[in-house]
């Protein structure tokens, strides 16, 4: 595994670092979609929830009896949620702009990071299996569980990192559109690597549901 902390100023091949060997094919590219990111990262839907609710509870609490201050109130509220949302929903865009998913038929590929880019490669060697969890827009994530010998730092993967899997950190490519065939061509590229059968199918709302584990070679 390697690639890690790489900067590249200019990239020979959109994502990846450096011209593909002899060989290897690039099978799929692809970047989180800002929306499904800014709900599952962010959560910008309780955010705009909460900020509602607050504005309706100031509306019939009837602790205020002048109109003028109400309002007042209401408007710094509201100015507030539109300000929080607003910011959410720029780091969930520049976090996808900033990011691109590459699936070979050796490696997965990351290039991450919005002030700091980095590369980071996966050989399908340190692979042990791959998971899917689809949501009902249609976007999924697809987490990678690494051998034992081979980690990535939570920190330097989030937020494309399996939530909770802090001790042994899984990368996850992250609401990618069409996550179902993306998830079934990287498991035809491992069992094909592998010698093995692993294979990957959707199921909505879950998290990492499929997971087909893949012998090490």
């Amino acid at each position: 595994m390697s690639g890690a902390g790489e900067l590249h100023e200019v990239d020979p091949i959109r994502g990846l670092p450096e011209l593909l060997p002899e060989g290897e094919r690039i099978l799929w590219q692809g970047q989180p979609q800002w929306w499904s990111l800014g709900q599952r990262v962010f959560h910008i839907r309780l955010v705009i929830v909460y900020f509602v609710a607050l504005i309706l509870w100031r509306v019939v609490s009837p602790g205020e009896a002048d109109p003028s201050t109400m309002l007042a109130g209401l408007a710094v509220t509201a100015a507030l949620g539109v300000a929080a949302v607003g910011l959410l929903m720029l780091l969930a865009a520049l976090i996808c702009r900033t990011t691109i998913y590459t699936v070979t038929n050796r490696r997965v590929a990351m290039q991450l990071g919005v002030a700091l880019p980095i590369n980071l490669n996966l050989p399908f060697k340190h692979i042990e299996s791959a998971g899917h969890g689809a949501f009902r827009d249609g976007t999924g994530d697809i987490p990678l569980r690494l051998s034992m010998d081979n980690h990535v730092a939570y920190l330097l993967l989030w937020p494309h990192a399996r939530p909770w899997r802090v001790r042994r950190p899984e990368p996850m490519l992250r609401c990618v559109a069409d996550s179902a065939a993306v998830a079934a061509t990287l498991a035809t590229a491992l069992a094909q690597y592998h010698g093995g059968g692993a294979e990957a199918t959707a199921e909505p709302d879950a998290s990492a549901t499929c997971e087909r584990a893949v012998a090490q070679s």
